[in-house]
């Protein structure tokens, strides 16, 4: 996520800070230290009084007076920006109705986008279909649409609004995978169109090819710059640095973006205000609505609209409740425009994954639920932090009984998860409806539940574990919540 394949949620569960190597581009859902920090010498400032109305960035974001003219915790915040450094963050911005309460990192760096490209061309989608060029029911055969592997009459049957939801059952190679999507591609055939969710770069890849085939715009760069871009003032957006990536087995690109950090936090503040900038209504608030609304349940409280992730609670970000409506645009490695309206927040997270590293969305919960605390936000989750956290923690006496008896269950996103422990200290990891896709041995430190699954997971890790009920939370070594399960009795 990009802001949801199969190693990222292991990662998860395994380490705070992923440090599997990236290639580009990637599309999925520890960084070094920026050497950059792009706040302004003298921001302008709100109050909290001022920060009431509807305020838009101008030129540039205007900033809070202080966090506490605002509600909010000088000191909190401090932590949460500690523990952003710790995971690696490349870049944090925290937007509270339209103001900026703090910010960490390169702000203007254009960092790739991955997988949150495709929450861009949604709302692109928004505004041509308003204006009547394009029409989600025309299917591939009527608008012409193959590949260089033949689709099938069944295939061609599939509609724009399929592709939009990920529901093509179009199942052939795509430029931009990753080879964990690969490897959980459905059988080509297995799924009539617009009956089966599956997070396809070929239905994604083709959205680009139909774009500049209907809308009339030289490619999708230039109108997201005319039609977004322009309109919401961003500062450092250019579409001539852009251009779209071919592979050989598909006619349809990869069209990725690079885009800085302050003017992504412009895009969810649109999304935020239901389309709207200022006195523009610049993506339709309809399709605001009906884009960021799920038309697939994924898991538990997640779910997937057009391009858009949908999650609170248990199926958002590990370690936290977002708040109810919450959706996020999601991209490989930790890139996240991140969307709470019941809180009035925007948050965006970016990583360096130019350089191959990736901060776990595990980490990334753990930080928003910090960032809300301060915020003094309610109904944010369990702490994630081991000082205030419920519970019992286990001990070498108690620990291996509890793990043996049960086994731990947990949804992450779009993926459920399975860990089972032998009584010969071996370990497997499932997912996907069972399928086993770790299996490794623990073994014990002091108190401390350890394993190792090799250098591509972590190399060796140990946790703290807490018990609540029949919840069990690993922490790591420093407090820090990494990933919670339910555990079930055999």
């Amino acid at each position: 996520m990009a802001r949801k394949l199969l190693f990222l949620m292991i990662v998860a569960f395994l380490v705070l800070a992923g440090c599997a190597p990236a290639s580009t581009p990637l599309e999925a859902s520890s960084v070094p230290e920026s050497t950059a920090t792009s706040l302004p010498q003298s921001p302008p400032s709100h109050s909290g009084e001022a920060a009431q109305s509807s305020v838009y960035p101008r030129a540039d974001w205007d900033w809070a007076d202080s966090p506490e003219s605002m509600g909010w915790s000088s000191a909190k915040l401090a932590a949460a920006q500690a523990y952003a450094k710790r995971i690696g963050s490349a870049a944090v911005m925290i937007v509270d109705d339209g103001v900026v309460v703090d910010a960490w990192g390169d702000l203007e760096r254009k960092y790739l986008c991955h997988s949150m490209r495709k929450s861009l061309i949604s709302a692109l989608y928004g505004i041509y279909v308003a204006d009547g060029k394009i029409d989600l029911t025309r299917t591939l055969a009527n608008l012409g649409i193959d590949d260089l592997t033949p689709l099938t009459e069944v295939e061609k049957t599939a509609t724009v609004a399929d592709l939009l939801s990920a529901r093509s059952g179009v199942y052939i190679e795509a430029a931009g995978e990753a080879a964990s999507m690969k490897a959980m591609r459905p059988a080509r055939g297995s799924h009539a169109p617009g009956t089966f969710w599956y997070y396809n770069n070929w239905d994604f890849n083709t959205l680009g090819t139909i774009f500049d085939q209907l809308s009339g715009e030289k490619n999708i760069y230039t109108a997201f710059d005319k039609r977004i871009a322009n309109p919401i003032r961003m500062q450092d957006y250019n579409p001539d640095e852009l251009s779209y990536s071919y592979e050989p087995y598909s006619r349809h690109p990869y069209y990725g973006f690079r885009m800085s950090t302050r003017d992504l936090a412009r895009f969810g503040l649109l999304f935020l205000r239901n389309g709207r900038w200022g006195q523009q209504q610049v993506v339709p608030a309809d399709w605001v609505r009906e884009s960021t609304a799920s038309h697939s349940t994924i898991a538990t409280q997640s779910g997937y609209g057009y391009l858009w992730w949908i999650g609170e609670g248990a199926g958002g970000f590990p370690n936290v409740d977002e708040g109810p409506g919450s959706y996020y645009a999601s991209g490989y490695g930790g890139h996240n425009v991140i969307i709470m309206p019941s809180r009035n927040l925007v948050v965006v997270h970016r990583a360096d994954t130019d350089t191959g590293r990736m901060v776990d969305e595990g980490s990334i919960g753990t930080l928003l639920w910090m960032i809300l605390d301060a915020a003094g936000e309610k109904a944010i989750g369990d702490p994630p932090l081991l000082e205030r956290a419920v519970g019992t923690r286990l001990t070498a006496d108690t620990l291996p009984q509890v793990l043996q008896a049960c086994s731990l269950r947990a949804t992450q996103g779009s993926t459920e998860i399975l860990v089972t422990f032998g009584p010969d200290q071996t370990m497997s990891i499932s997912a996907y409806g069972g399928a086993v896709v770790v299996e490794t041995r623990w073994w014990l430190e002091g108190d401390n539940y350890c394993r190792d699954l090799g250098p591509e997971f972590g190399g060796r890790q140990c946790s703290q574990v807490l018990q609540n009920g029949d919840q069990l939370t690993f922490f790591d070594l420093d407090g820090y919540a990494s990933m919670h399960f339910a555990c079930e009795p055999r």
